[in-house]
């Protein structure tokens, strides 16, 4: 197992109203005083720039900011030039930034002078899955065929992905450990520029976080072979996981928020304040719900020492497959 599975947490209506109605007296010492931007370190069209408009709707409807937040794609250098930009305004309390796992990767496989550990945390929404997918065209129907069909391929089936040195990237070549296989790996922009491939037929698989290749699904053009889960998903039926199916393979995504380093006390309250309320609001906790996605709120120090653990954890990954290629 590759990293451990947080249970979604099922929280009513009535707690978001007591919360609101209780908010923290810190929270309430500071407030945005102009427009919020809210930097995603990826593409537009993917996971992370999906959730991050959607959080930017919730926040406008459920009137939980007096001033908007504003969606910015940042996403250079697999999140490099996000994570640049949030160093470099150092003490900025109108910037947070949407996060993906690239934010313990990319600063470990760049020169960019970045140390997580000096970003102010703020909140962890959920955690994300993944899938193996196929064109519906390919005939490929289970993962015996999925194997056999990128084998007889030699090494030009294309995967296509987010990136280099980025989650699908890092999925892909743990899929070629586990089965001696390899591909052609096909970096895009953003999630949604994958999904479209494999539906256009421009790649032969991707690993598209569910929310990324769903709308598809539903149209009966891709088809999702396997899950990277512990068990299977309400939101998925039918689909086994690879651990059923007698393989160990198991990764997550990461979906949380954090601002610049040298955010005062007050500034992180109020921040941490408005998106736990986002996140026990019912639009959130059903998109949730339909698009695989595992809510579990994480803040503060845990989540911090969250962070850390992961970036070790993916240090690990990287040597491993480092180790067998």
């Amino acid at each position: 197992m590759l990293t451990s599975l947080p249970r979604r947490v099922a929280i009513g209506l009535a707690a978001t109203a007591a919360l609101a109605a209780a908010m923290p007296a810190q929270a309430q010492d500071w407030q945005p005083s102009r427009p919020v931007e809210m930097v995603i370190m990826a593409g537009q069209g993917g996971g992370a720039d999906r959730l991050a408009r959607l959080f930017q709707s919730i926040i406008q409807q459920e009137g939980l900011a007096r001033l908007p937040f504003m969606p910015v794609n940042k996403g250079g250098g697999s999140g490099a030039e996000a994570l640049r930009y949030l160093k470099d305004n150092e003490g900025n309390p109108h910037i947070i930034m949407a996060t993906l796992n690239s934010y313990f990767t990319t600063p470990d496989q760049t020169d960019i002078g970045v140390d997580i550990e000096e970003f102010t945390p703020l909140a962890r929404m959920a955690v994300d899955t993944f899938a193996l997918w196929v064109n519906v065209d390919s005939g490929i129907e289970t993962l015996e065929d999925y194997v056999e069909a990128v084998r007889a391929a030699d090494g030009s089936w294309r995967m296509g992905g987010t990136g280099s040195g980025q989650e699908d990237s890092l999925v892909t070549a743990l899929l070629e450990a586990e089965f001696d296989i390899t591909h052609t790996y096909v970096p895009m922009g953003g999630g949604g520029d994958v999904a479209t491939a494999l539906v256009g037929g421009h790649i032969d698989a991707t690993v598209n976080n569910p929310s990324e290749a769903m709308s598809f699904w539903q149209a009966g053009r891709v088809r999702p072979i396997a899950l990277l889960t512990d068990e299977r998903l309400e939101s998925m039926p039918g689909v086994p996981t690879f651990i059923e199916l007698g393989y160990d393979l198991e990764y997550y995504m990461q979906r949380s928020f954090v601002a610049p380093g040298g955010l005062s006390e007050a500034q992180q309250a109020y921040y941490v304040d408005l998106l736990e309320r986002l996140s026990q609001s019912e639009t959130w906790q059903s998109y949730a719900a339909e698009q695989a996605l595992l809510t579990d709120f994480l803040s503060g120090d845990e989540l911090q020492a969250y962070f850390v653990e992961q970036r070790e954890l993916h240090r690990q990954i990287l040597a491993s497959l480092e180790d067998q290629s």
